[in-house]
C-alpha cells in the first residue's frame, strides 16, 4: 500500500468515466481514503443523483455527499447574469462555465468540513474547467493538495475502461457521440460537428426535441429585475420560476445555437447549446429595460454586463471587482418592474411588448413621431443649432484648409 494510506482526498465526482477511474485509482493504487461529492446546480434528477451515489460507493468511496447548491447558484450568479443580460460573444448565456465556479466552491467547502488532505477533479488539460477548479481551490484552500489523475497521466478513455475492468468494476461506459452537460441555466452539447468549423449540430443531437407546434402566449412578470410571475402565477422561488419557463418553452425547441469563443488557455472552443428558458428570460428582461431605463443606464449596464460575463467565464468570480459590478447591476434594477408578453413558435419566439408603470414611453412629453407636448417647434430649432455647433466649426475649418494655396 502507498504511503498515502489514511490520507483523505475529496473527489469532485460526476459519475462519468474520468471520475469513476479516479475513485478506483486513488483508493487502490495510491492508498487514499476517498470521499466523493457532487455539487448539483439544477441539472440532475433525484434518481440520477441516487445512481451517482451508488456508483461512487461501489467503486470504493468511503463516503459520498450530494451538495445541492441550486439556490446559491441562482442568488450569486444567475440573478446577476439576468440583470446584466449576459451573453458571451452575444450568443451564449454562459451555462456550464458559470456552474463550474460554484461547484468548485461547494467541493472545497466540503473538503474543509471533512478535514481532507487533498482535493481532486477529473478535468483534462485541454479545457477551461481545469482552471476554474484549480484556481478556486488554490485561493480558498492553499494548504490542500490538488490531484488530477486524468490530466497528469494524460489518460485515454480506453485505458481507463480497461483499468476498471481489471479491478473488477464493469459498467456501460460506451462513449457517446456527444458530451452533454445539463444545468438550470442551459445545456451544452459537444462533439462530432462542434469539432469542425464548417459543420453544425443535427436536430437529433439536441436533448430536447420539438413537440409543440401551436403558437402560444407566455407572460413573464419582473419585479426589480427578478422574475415574479409566469403566466400570472406568482413564484417566490426564482429557481422554480426558471424551471416553469423551461417546461413551457422547451417543447418549442427554443434557445438553440452554436457558440464559438476563446478559452482561458488560449485556444478557440466551439460548443452547441440549448437554453430555452435563459434565452427567453434574457430577451424579455432586456426589452423591459429598454422601456424602463435611461439611455445611459442601458449603455453602462451593457459595458459592465459584458465584463461581468467575461470575468465569470474566465474563473475570476472571486475577484473583488465582481462584487462592485454586482452592486451596480442591482441598483440599476429598481425600476425594472412590469410584464413582458412573449409569443412562442416552433424554434423561435417573438417579444410582443411590455406593460409597466415605469414605462418611459408613457410620459406627458410626447409620442415619438407624432406630437410633442413638452417643447415647441422653435425650441427644437434653437436646440438643433446649438447641437450642431461643434460639427459646423470642424467642417468650416476643414473646408478652409482644403482650399488650394497660392504658389
Amino acid at each position: 500500500m502507498s504511503e498515502n494510506n489514511n490520507k483523505k482526498v475529496v473527489l469532485a465526482f460526476s459519475g462519468g468515466l474520468d471520475t469513476s477511474f479516479a475513485v478506483k485509482y486513488l483508493s487502490e493504487d495510491c492508498g487514499y481514503e476517498v470521499y466523493t461529492a457532487i455539487a448539483n446546480t439544477g441539472g440532475f434528477s433525484e434518481s440520477e443523483l441516487k445512481a451517482i451515489e451508488e456508483r461512487a460507493l461501489a467503486l470504493g468511496a468511503v463516503e459520498h455527499a450530494t451538495l445541492d447548491i441550486t439556490q446559491e447558484y441562482y442568488q450569486k450568479s444567475i440573478k446577476y447574469m439576468i440583470f446584466g443580460n449576459v451573453l458571451r460573444n452575444g450568443t451564449y448565456p454562459i451555462s456550464v462555465s458559470s456552474e463550474r465556479i460554484f461547484q468548485a466552491l461547494a467541493i472545497i467547502d466540503y473538503a474543509k468540513s471533512v478535514g481532507a488532505d487533498c482535493v481532486a477533479h477529473g478535468s483534462t488539460s485541454a479545457g477551461n474547467d481545469q482552471v476554474r477548479f484549480d484556481l478556486t481551490f488554490q485561493i480558498l484552500a492553499p494548504e490542500i493538495e490538488i490531484i488530477t489523475p486524468t490530466r497528469d497521466m494524460n489518460l485515454t478513455r480506453e485505458y481507463e475502461i480497461e483499468y476498471l475492468k481489471k479491478h473488477g468494476y464493469v459498467a456501460d461506459f460506451k462513449k457517446l457521440e456527444y458530451s452533454i452537460n445539463k444545468g438550470l441555466w442551459g445545456t451544452s452539447v459537444g462533439g462530432k460537428e462542434t469539432l469542425h468549423s464548417n459543420q453544425t449540430l443535427p436536430e437529433e443531437a439536441y436533448p430536447t426535441q420539438m413537440t409543440a407546434t401551436e403558437p402560444s402566449r407566455l407572460t413573464i412578470d419582473f419585479k426589480d429585475g427578478e422574475i415574479e410571475a409566469v403566466n400570472g402565477c406568482v413564484f417566490d422561488d426564482k429557481v422554480a420560476a426558471i424551471q416553469k419557463i423551461e417546461e413551457i418553452v422547451a417543447p418549442y425547441a427554443l434557445g438553440r445555437d452554436m457558440h464559438v469563443g476563446d478559452t482561458i488557455i488560449g485556444i478557440k472552443g466551439r460548443v452547441g447549446f440549448e437554453a430555452g428558458a435563459p434565452m427567453v428570460i434574457l430577451g424579455a428582461h432586456k426589452m423591459l429595460e429598454k422601456h424602463t431605463l435611461t439611455k445611459w443606464q442601458q449603455y453602462w449596464k451593457e459595458q459592465l454586463g459584458n465584463w461581468y460575463g467575461m470575468f465569470l467565464h474566465e474563473a475570476q468570480y472571486l475577484e473583488p471587482v465582481m462584487r462592485d459590478i454586482e452592486r451596480f447591476l442591482e441598483s440599476s434594477q429598481r425600476n425594472v418592474t412590469g410584464r413582458v408578453l412573449v409569443d412562442l413558435y416552433p424554434y423561435r419566439f417573438v417579444l410582443v411588448g411590455v406593460e409597466s408603470d415605469f414605462d418611459l414611453m408613457k410620459s406627458a412629453f410626447g409620442e415619438y413621431g407624432e406630437v410633442s407636448k413638452g417643447w415647441t417647434a422653435d425650441d427644437v430649432k434653437g436646440f438643433t443649432r446649438i447641437l450642431g455647433n461643434q460639427m459646423k466649426i470642424y467642417h468650416a475649418v476643414q473646408q478652409r484648409n482644403d482650399k488650394p494655396r497660392e504658389a
